[in-house]
């Protein structure tokens, strides 16, 4: 019995007792390219822009100028790209995620237009931080284009609205990714994106009670 057959609680409880995905290295199947492509391409290229960004901001010392409010947009573009690719990684994609995949890289989008609209009346923002934000934008919509082409039956399911009860389930992958990988990942997230851009929130908040000090 499959795991999109079994009620959702009881699926999630044996969600690593199915056999894991495996994606050969040197296969030139169309699909385990772009799987390929997906997970080792498109995932760690989010880290890279990332810090850079951090790097931007703490270079614009952004402690000082739009301060928590627009490190509190950060987090919030952290949050709708992080939803997304946690329920990729883990989950079946079905109708729903794929909805809920489409759904956050449209918030996202807007997002990032109200934190640019922020930044730039409030600090510098050079070229270089506009072509790193550019990569940030992009990579969410890139994501879910390859996954659209890995599930293009859960595609058709989504744009008919779903007529099966599985279709709008969260449910664990029949076959989940390697623990290494999803490992790793997790590593890379915590190490590029969540501790820096919690080092920033602590700066902002830092500079905002010393101020009110004053």
């Amino acid at each position: 019995m499959t795991l999109s057959r079994i009620p959702v609680t009881r699926a999630w409880r044996r969600w690593r007792r199915p056999r894991d995905l495996e994606v050969p290295r040197d296969a030139v199947d169309v699909e385990d390219a772009n799987r390929r492509f997906l997970m080792y391409g498109v995932m760690p290229l989010w880290f890279v822009p990332a810090v850079a960004d951090w790097l931007m901001h703490r270079r614009t010392r952004i402690e000082e100028t739009s301060g928590t409010k627009e490190s509190a947009i950060h987090a919030l573009m952290m949050t709708e790209a992080g939803v997304p690719v946690a329920m990729g990684l883990l989950a079946r994609v079905n109708p729903l995620v794929l909805s809920v995949m489409g759904g956050a890289a449209v918030a996202h989008g807007a997002t990032a237009l109200w934190d640019v609209s922020l930044a730039t009346g409030e600090r510098e923002v050079r070229p270089v931080e506009q072509h790193i934000h550019s990569f940030l934008e992009v990579l969410p919509l890139s994501a879910m284009a390859f996954t659209c082409c890995l599930h293009w039956d859960q595609v058709r399911a989504a744009l008919r609205g779903g007529d099966r009860p599985e279709d709008w389930k969260l449910l664990p992958k029949d076959n989940p990714l390697p623990v290494r990988y999803l490992a790793a990942i997790g590593l890379g997230i915590g190490a590029c994106v969540v501790l820096p851009y919690a080092e920033e929130m602590r700066r902002c908040i830092r500079a905002a009670r010393a101020r009110k000090a004053v």
